[in-house]
């Protein structure tokens, strides 16, 4: 993340603050001209103050191609918005320029904090992806160029929103960025150049894995007195509505994130697709749950999903947060020719090679990218602030929405027990929070518990037309005669 810790991912930048704390679509012609000249300040306004807006703040500031300032912050937990802020100040120096009054806290704070920037000014908007399209739709209202991290959708009807707000975006000439950094990975980006040649033939099947430990807030427990829910963050113990609660854990809830699938697995499937230059068109997937003890989050710990590409190939992801099993995070893509590794170990480095044949043998090995990798984290944002700087075309949404929608498609396969396609998935009418913009601190949230202070959960083969649900009643007796 800084140049001292060139590796350091948004996800490692997150955990560090939590130790400190402890401690490309093309634009119309005609459109309006909105971005920053050489040598003006770029305005910033950060809407998600947790590790990966702030380490996103960094990675922007990092490029060096003129003066960039960060004038407005936005976040609904008092905590975050705090360490992010005693974070950025030591680390921006002349470029924090956050006044006290435009530290702004509550679900209107993203209005808030976009209404100080101008057109043509960058609003990094960081967080729980189920907000997305709202402040992404005040975003295009008020002219300004966007980063968002990824993933930008978790279901069908949201992903049909982003879809319209992103072709609006290209309208106005709007430069909009997603976190997908893979594919802005030197690395990654001639390994692609070397399958388009050739070099291992044929793709006739990829694979991709990550498996570890439980990480994030995936594995979650609830704990209720008095109906006020406290949950251990840091050093300290904060009393929070069931909503609160639920953002503050927000890799368990679906409706939040879309789970770990979505927010863990999302790099992987993209990468893979990178080099397939395709999207997968259905998948078929298994999961299941163990080891639960008292966690009431809706993930499942294992998932295995078989994704089927246009021409028939096919792509193999597995996932599962286990303590002790086997740890792999790579994703691989075998050819006629022979094996690409399209990355080894995390995001970043990528290390990415080519062997001949299909046994990753030092012996066997007929390329490889050297070392000293550019941090892809960083190359993004340079590319970002060069388009905004000189005007060209930039725009990453329809991309970040279509591996978004990808992503949940094996998701819901594997919740459902169910072949799902992409139209199907693109056309499914859940939406996990449909009033996600009217929600307040302390209304009803988008998922309850049950009595004894579960959430539902995914049940495949018994709920199938959504991921979670109440089961549907068994027969009668009678209707089962008549059957």
């Amino acid at each position: 993340m800084s140049g001292e810790q060139p590796g350091l991912s948004r996800r490692g930048f997150a955990q560090r603050l939590g130790q400190v704390a402890a401690a490309s679509t093309l634009a119309t012609l005609n459109a309006p001209a909105v971005h920053g000249a050489v040598g003006d300040t770029i305005q910033f306004a950060l809407v998600g103050a947790g590790g990966r807006g702030t380490g996103a703040v960094v990675d922007a500031f990092a490029t060096k191609n003129g003066p960039l300032k960060l004038v407005a912050m936005a976040d609904i937990f008092e905590d975050k918005l705090t360490r992010s802020y005693k974070s950025l100040a030591n680390r921006l120096g002349e470029g924090m320029a956050v006044k006290d009054e435009h530290r702004f806290l509550g679900f209107d704070g993203y209005q808030k904090a976009m209404d100080v920037l101008k057109p043509g000014d960058v609003v990094i908007l960081a967080t729980p992806p189920a907000f997305r399209w709202v402040h992404f739709e005040y975003a295009i209202k008020k002219g300004l160029n966007v980063f968002m991290e990824k993933p930008v959708t978790v279901d069908g009807p949201t992903s049909k929103k982003m879809f319209e707000l992103g072709a609006e975006s290209v309208k106005k000439n709007l430069k909009v960025g997603v976190g997908l950094m893979c594919r802005h990975c030197d690395a990654r980006n001639e390994l692609l150049r070397r399958i388009k040649d050739g070099q291992i033939g044929e793709i006739i099947s990829m694979r991709a894995y990550r498996m570890h430990g439980p990480g994030g807030s995936a594995f979650t427990k609830k704990q209720v007195k008095n109906g006020i829910t406290p949950q251990v963050v840091g050093d300290a113990t904060q009393p929070m509505t069931e909503v609160m609660y639920q953002l503050r854990r927000f890799h368990g809830f679906l409706w939040a994130s879309g789970g770990m699938f979505s927010d863990f697995y999302i790099h992987n499937i993209d990468e893979t697709c990178m080099m397939k230059q395709a999207w997968p068109v259905k998948a078929q997937a298994v999961g299941g749950r163990h080891y639960r003890d008292d966690y009431v989050d809706q993930n499942f710990d294992t998932y295995a999903v078989e994704y089927t590409f246009p021409d028939g190939t096919k792509l193999h992801l597995d996932g599962r947060t286990m303590t002790g099993a086997w740890a792999e995070f790579a994703s691989y893509a075998h050819g006629t020719k022979g094996l690409a590794i399209i990355s080894a170990k995390d995001h970043t480095p990528a290390r990415s090679r080519i062997y001949n044949g299909h046994n990753p043998d030092p012996a066997n090995l007929a390329w490889a990218y050297p070392e000293n990798e550019r941090n892809p984290y960083r190359v993004e944002w340079i590319n970002l602030i060069e388009a905004i700087r000189n005007d060209r075309p930039y725009n990453e949404v329809r991309r970040g929405v279509e591996a978004s929608l990808v992503t949940s498609m094996g998701r819901m396969a594997a919740h459902t027990g169910r072949v799902v396609t992409y139209d199907e998935m693109l056309n499914s009418p859940h939406e996990f929070a449909p009033d996600v913009d009217k929600l307040t601190m302390d209304g009803p949230a988008p998922v309850l518990a049950g009595p004894d202070g579960r959430y539902p959960v995914p049940m495949p083969g018994i709920v199938t037309d959504r991921e979670y649900g109440v089961p549907p009643a068994p027969a009668t007796a009678a209707a089962a005669q008549q059957d």
